[in-house]
């Protein structure tokens, strides 16, 4: 639990009631990492801008791998339900559960499971990563453009997850989530 005391809905106004009102329309909710983020909406708007110019020239199942890869290296319980719900729209919930125990037995593609191990090592020790490390994703058909977005997906949510973290977020399980699926992603 967070000592931050964030703005009740029913209290919001101007950028902040935006975001609330956004994420009532999207989830039917509003998360309890929006309300922490909406303490500083231009940095979430900022952080919104850049998720979006990233899934948007990498694709969205992509950047659901990667994500959901980052943020299992960054024991991130938050970020795996969020984005394996929002996963649930492109994979069936036996291959996200795959995905969640062992992303190298979830029936992906050696790309895909290639770009999540660099994700992994994004966010474990990156300064020990090479260019032998990305040159892996260039051997499974990756561009230079697709390779930096892979590093950059894996970067933002190492900067999300740890500031969930360090604020004591509370988890939320979106509504409506199978408990099989919540409990392989947490």
């Amino acid at each position: 639990m967070s000592i931050i005391r964030t703005i009740p809905e029913d209290e919001a106004t101007g950028d902040v009631a935006a975001l609330y009102d956004e994420d009532r329309e999207h989830y039917g909710y509003v998360p309890s990492h929006t309300r922490m983020m909406a303490m500083n909406p231009a940095a979430q708007r900022g952080f919104e801008a850049i998720t979006a110019a990233i899934a948007g020239r990498l694709g969205t199942r992509n950047y659901r791998l990667v994500t959901l890869a980052a943020a299992e290296a960054l024991h991130s319980d938050a970020c795996r339900l969020a984005h394996g719900n929002m996963a649930r729209k492109m994979f069936p919930d036996d291959q996200i559960i795959a995905i969640a125990t062992d992303f190298h037995a979830a029936d992906l593609s050696d790309a895909e499971v290639a770009m999540m191990d660099f994700a992994v090592k994004v966010c474990g020790d990156s300064s020990a990563m090479t260019d032998a490390d990305a040159l892996v994703l260039r051997e499974h058909g990756f561009t230079d453009e697709q390779i930096v977005d892979i590093a950059l997906a894996a970067s933002v949510r190492n900067h999300y997850s740890r500031a969930l973290h360090a604020l004591g977020v509370e988890v939320d399980v979106p509504p409506g989530l199978p408990a099989e699926v919540r409990d392989a992603l947490i």
